[in-house]
C-alpha cells in the first residue's frame, strides 16, 4: 500500500473514532422529579412513574438520569427547590404532589417542559390554557381530588345515615382550601348536616385536630385529599380507629392501611402516565401538544375488617358498587 493511501486511511479512521467518541459522550438527559413530601411516603408512586418511563423507552441509570428534590413537608422550600432544578438545567420537570409545586415550577421556568400531577382543575388554577391545548410549557394529569369531595360526603352520609355532625379535615396551606371549604359547606347544608372544618398546616397539628373532633362530638370524618395527609396516612387511620369515628379518604392506600372507606382516582395510574408523558417529551414531543389528562374511572374501596371493629354494617348499596372489598 502506498504511503499516501495509508495516510488517508489513518485520517479516516481517526475521524471515525472521533465521531464515535463524540456520540458516546452525548450527555444523558436529566429529569427533575419534584415533590412536597418525602421519598418514603411516595415510594409506590415513584415506582409507577419509573414504570411509565420504561414504557416510553427510558430506564433510569441506562439512558436517563433523575434528580430528586423533596420538600419533606416544608411548603416554603418549594420555590427554592424548583429554582435549583432549573439551575441544574434539567431536560424536563416532573412536578408531582399538588398545585403548590406545580405553581413553583411554573414560576421558575417558562422554557423547560413541566409535567404535573395535581388534584385540582389546572385551567382554573392558571397552569394551562385548556385541557385539549395546554399551551406553554406545562401539561400533565389531574386527579380531580377536590371535585370528588362532595361525592365522598354523599357516601359518608349513606354509610352513616344517622350522622348529623360531620368533620372535614383540610390542609390550611393548600391553595385550594378556601374554595373547597366553601363548596363543602354548601353541600353539607343541602344534605341537612352540620359540617365542622378542622384545619391543620403541619404534621404536629394532626393530634390536636382529632382532639377537637371529639370535643365537637362529630359522628363521621371526611379527610380531604392532600400530600400532607398522604405522608401521615398511618397516623390518620390510627387516630380515626382510636376515636372510633367512621372516616372516608381520597385514595385506596388509606383503606388498604386500615381506613374504613375510600373513593377517588388511582394515583398509581396517574404517576405511571406522567412517566409516559415525560418519556414522550424526552423523545421530542412538546407539552403544548400533549392534552391534559383527567380520570375516567374511580375506585370505591371498603375495608370490612375496619367496619366490624367500628360496629358498622356496610349498606348493600355501597358493597354492590365497591370496586374492592378488603376483608
Amino acid at each position: 500500500m502506498k504511503r499516501r493511501d495509508l495516510l488517508i486511511l489513518s485520517a479516516g479512521a481517526g475521524i471515525t473514532a472521533a465521531l464515535s467518541a463524540g456520540a458516546q459522550q452525548k450527555p444523558m438527559p436529566v429529569i427533575g422529579f419534584f415533590n412536597p413530601t418525602s421519598p418514603g411516603s411516595l415510594a409506590p408512586f415513584v415506582a409507577a412513574f419509573s414504570q411509565g418511563l420504561s414504557e416510553a423507552g427510558y430506564i433510569q441509570g441506562q439512558n436517563v438520569a433523575i434528580e430528586y428534590r423533596w420538600a419533606e413537608g416544608h411548603a416554603d422550600q418549594l420555590p427554592a427547590l424548583a429554582a435549583d432544578l432549573v439551575g441544574r438545567n434539567v431536560n424536563v420537570i416532573a412536578s408531582t404532589g399538588g398545585l403548590a409545586p406545580a405553581l413553583a415550577a411554573k414560576n421558575a421556568t417558562s422554557t423547560i417542559p413541566i409535567v404535573f400531577v395535581i388534584g385540582s382543575d389546572p385551567v382554573v388554577d392558571g397552569l394551562v390554557a385548556s385541557f385539549a391545548r395546554p399551551g406553554g410549557n406545562l401539561t400533565g394529569f389531574t386527579l380531580l381530588g377536590d371535585e370528588l369531595t362532595p361525592k365522598r360526603l354523599e357516601l359518608l352520609s349513606e354509610l352513616v345515615p344517622q350522622a348529623r355532625k360531620i368533620a372535614l379535615l383540610v390542609n390550611s396551606n393548600n391553595p385550594e382550601a378556601g374554595p373547597l371549604m366553601s363548596d363543602m359547606q354548601k353541600a353539607a347544608q343541602a344534605k341537612g348536616v352540620q359540617l365542622h372544618i378542622l384545619k391543620v398546616g403541619r404534621e404536629s397539628e394532626i393530634d390536636a385536630a382529632f382532639s377537637a373532633l371529639a370535643e365537637l362530638q362529630a359522628e363521621a370524618l371526611l379527610v380531604s385529599g392532600n400530600p400532607l395527609f398522604d405522608t401521615q396516612r398511618e397516623q390518620l387511620v390510627a387516630l380515626a380507629s382510636r376515636r372510633a369515628v367512621p372516616a372516608i379518604y381520597s385514595e385506596r392506600e388509606f383503606a388498604a392501611a386500615g381506613g374504613l372507606i375510600s373513593y377517588g382516582t388511582s394515583r398509581t395510574a396517574a404517576y405511571r402516565q406522567a412517566g409516559v408523558y415525560v418519556g414522550r417529551i424526552l423523545s421530542g414531543a412538546k407539552p403544548a401538544d400533549l392534552p391534559v389528562q383527567q380520570p375516567t374511572t374511580f375506585e370505591l374501596v371498603v375495608n370490612l375488617k375496619t367496619s366490624k371493629a367500628l360496629g358498622l354494617t356496610i349498606p348493600p348499596s355501597i358493597l354492590a358498587r365497591a370496586d374492592e372489598v378488603i376483608e
